[in-house]
């Protein structure tokens, strides 16, 4: 059985566009529509506007917006993968699980903690060859956003799209995290399983020890990533300082030591991210000493591409839209092609009158 798939979903986001041509044109036939009531009545108008048109407009913007969605589809790459094929592999499962806070958007870490977290895992993902990975986001509550997989450019997509939206319960619960994550990993894998964490949160969760020892008897390592300072720091998000509900200026601490007895629970190491370092060698450097485990999975490959017909009926659509007049042709004003049979059918009555 075919599979069918985008290369690149991430692009689909540009459908949004075509709501929003609609919109714009609605907008500019109402803001017409009141200019020329000032000239006189719909029907004198009419009158001294014969070539005018609204149906012919509302055509040539549907041919646009379908078009558009066409266009959109084609970027987004549609393939059939036709062959399913079993590949024997060897790496490790890790599960990066990020902290969506709202104050990874704090700049203390240029240009904010949540960019620069993003570009980070985006290389350390990009490094990866046969390892599988998963992503867990999560803030006052955890979300798998992605299972583990093997198609990295998923990953790569999922990774992109961390932000504090992603989450409504805001906070920093690392514990719920930490156990999504430990259930998250493949049943068939038992070993050779690394949570990389990276967190900014002020948290005094004693769930999150629980949750490393659980982990921990589930042959789990935990990778912690610290951003931020125990001192603590003021909070800047967008050049200004965030003030709580009282006016005082919001501070957000890094509880070192909590991630420190969370990576130690499991044997693993912990990192405090920097500007000039993100903590991410000394992970690299623990993933290497963790031996890889065998792998089998099903994947289709010989992926046949698609997006030529996509691209193909767009391109028609443009053509069509280019030949629809917005006006009604003057030339062909005097044209009637079914006066003749009118005429017929009024004499045949006549004269069977």
């Amino acid at each position: 059985m075919d599979i069918f798939e985008f290369a690149y979903p991430e692009r689909l986001i540009y459908l949004a566009v075509v709501p929003a041509l609609f919109l714009v044109y609605w907008a500019v036939v109402a803001m017409r529509r009141r200019r020329l009531k000032r000239f006189g009545d719909k029907a004198t108008l009419a009158e001294l506007m014969p070539e005018r048109s609204v149906a012919r407009g509302w055509i040539k913007i549907s041919l646009l917006a379908v078009a558009a969605i066409f266009l959109t589809l084609a970027a987004a790459r549609p393939r059939t993968g036709s062959k399913l094929r079993t590949v024997e592999t060897e790496g490790r499962e890790i599960m990066l699980v990020v902290d969506v806070s709202n104050s990874m958007l704090a700049e203390d870490i240029e240009p904010s903690r949540m960019e620069r977290t993003r570009y980070a895992i985006s290389r350390l993902v990009e490094s990866m060859k046969e390892d599988r990975v998963g992503v867990v986001a999560f803030a006052g509550e955890a979300e798998v956003l992605l299972p583990i997989t093997s198609d990295y450019k998923m990953a790569e997509s999922k990774v992109r799209s961390l932000s504090p939206s992603i989450i409504r319960n805001q906070g920093t619960d690392i514990g719920a995290a930490l156990e999504l994550a430990t259930l998250s990993f493949t049943a068939s894998s038992k070993s050779n399983r690394v949570i990389i964490l990276i967190t900014d949160g002020e948290a005094h969760d004693e769930g999150a020890i629980a949750a490393a020892e659980m982990a921990a008897a589930e042959g789990i390592t935990i990778c912690a990533i610290g951003i931020g300072t125990p001192e603590g720091e003021t909070l800047k998000i967008g050049g200004r300082y965030i003030e709580d509900e009282e006016g005082n200026m919001v501070v957000t601490k890094l509880n070192e030591e909590l991630l420190q007895q969370v990576a130690a629970a499991t044997e693993g190491i912990y990192t405090r991210s920097r500007n000039e370092d993100f903590g991410l060698q000394g992970i690299v450097q623990k993933l290497d000493e963790i031996e890889a485990e065998e792998f089998t999975e099903r994947i289709f490959d010989e992926y046949e591409e698609q997006y030529q017909w996509f691209l193909g009926v767009a391109i028609l659509l443009l053509a069509i839209e280019a030949v629809v007049l917005s006006r009604r042709n003057p030339m062909l004003r005097g044209v009637k092609l079914f006066e003749g049979e009118r005429l017929l059918l009024t004499n045949l009555v006549i004269y069977k009158t």
